[in-house]
Order: structure tokens, then C-alpha cells, then sequence
């Protein structure tokens, strides 16, 4: 039986079953109209101009799967760092780069530990991504993205609503496991990482409640 907060071992067989099926997850995910708001959010969040520079807008996808919103992000005038530690994910995410000419670059990272500096980003988009990391290890990933958002940066955070850890038969030989969160308790998480939460909603998608909280550094 699995650990009901979700393990390290739960993540390593998590990341195995999408290094297995990455092709297939971008077939059956490939419509993006799912999480148009949730994009349009993040990017309305977004100082267009950081610094009064004319600089693009960092960003960092954390948990970047197959690249859709690097690519989306990056095309609508951000500069774009994905990341994740799936390999399959991360060769579909350049191809997609690279085929559409957008200004994003990918990279092997963990975002519990992500090696960016401090204050170095204006945004970070975790979408259904962070809910794979162990329950003991969500402050403190929450904590990672703090540290390299500059003050008053945004975060956009959505995971699925419940409790304990949910175990996926999606895909033949899943192992998935997403750790599950009840509204107040992942902004509890949010606001104790030093995070103002200016959005929070709670909504259907794909047959599962999702919370989508956005917050400020």
C-alpha cells in the first residue's frame, strides 16, 4: 500500500509511468482549451514590462509535461524556462520549442530543489504538476518558489481537490499517485510560504474537482 501522503518511491514510480507513456499523454491531453482560463489568468498576472525594462517576462513552468503552455507562454511574449525531470517530457518540450521558434528553453530540474537564483523570476505555473510531490515536501517546494519569484511575483497553482492520495489506472501499468488537498489547506500551504493569495476557485475538469489558486511572492 502506498503512503497515504504520497513517498519519494511513489514519485520515482510516478515519473516512471510517464517516461512509459509520455507519447500516448500527449495524444489523449493535446486540447489545451481545458485550461485556457487558468493560462489567461496567469498571464493577465504578469508585469508585460518587469523593471520598466522592456525585458519579456521570466517564466518558469514548473513540471512542464509535453511543453503546450512553455510554447502558449513563450509565443505570448514571455521568456520561458521549462522544466521537469521526465526525459520523454522534456525531448517532447524541445521539439515543440524548436518547431515553433518560440523563446523558452528546456532543462532536466526538480522543482523541490530548482537551481535558479533568487528573485530571478516574475512568474511560476505549476498546473497539475505540484500534486505529485510528497504531502512532507510541499512546504517546502512551495518555500523553492518563493525564493526565486521576485517580490511580487505570481504563482499559479492547481491540483486536485480531496484527501489522502489518489492512485492512477489511467494508462496499462499506472502508478501514478497525485496528492489530493482541500481548498483551505493548500492555501494554508500558500500563505505559509510567505504567498498573498489574490484568486482561489474551485472547479470541474476531466471528471475531478481542481483548485486553482493564484498568489503573489
Amino acid at each position: 500500500m502506498s503512503d497515504p501522503n504520497g513517498s519519494r518511491a511513489d514519485l520515482s514510480e510516478t515519473v516512471g509511468t510517464y517516461e512509459s507513456v509520455a507519447e500516448e499523454y500527449e495524444r489523449r491531453h493535446g486540447d489545451r482549451s481545458v485550461v485556457r482560463d487558468q493560462r489567461q489568468l496567469f498571464l493577465d498576472a504578469l508585469d508585460p514590462s518587469p523593471g520598466g525594462s522592456g525585458e519579456r517576462p521570466r517564466v518558469l513552468d514548473a513540471g512542464c509535461g509535453p511543453g503546450w503552455e512553455s510554447a502558449a507562454f513563450a509565443d505570448r511574449g514571455c521568456s520561458v524556462l521549462a522544466v521537469d525531470v521526465t526525459r520523454a517530457f522534456l525531448a517532447q518540450t524541445r521539439d515543440r520549442i524548436e518547431r515553433e521558434g518560440v523563446p523558452a528553453e528546456a532543462a532536466g530540474m526538480d522543482m523541490r530543489r530548482l537551481g535558479v537564483r533568487d528573485d530571478a523570476l516574475d512568474g511560476v505555473w505549476a498546473c497539475a504538476s505540484f500534486l505529485h510531490v510528497p504531502r512532507e515536501e510541499a512546504p517546502g517546494t512551495l518555500a523553492e518558489f518563493a525564493r526565486v519569484l521576485r517580490p511580487g511575483g505570481a504563482l499559479l497553482l492547481a491540483v486536485k481537490r480531496g484527501s489522502g492520495v489518489l492512485e492512477s489506472s489511467a494508462y496499462d501499468g499506472d502508478s501514478r499517485r497525485f496528492v489530493l488537498y482541500e481548498p483551505d489547506e493548500i492555501r494554508g500551504l500558500v500563505e505559509d510560504a510567505g504567498f498573498e493569495v489574490e484568486f482561489r476557485e474551485v472547479g470541474e475538469g476531466e471528471g475531478q474537482e481542481w483548485i486553482v489558486l493564484l498568489a503573489r511572492a
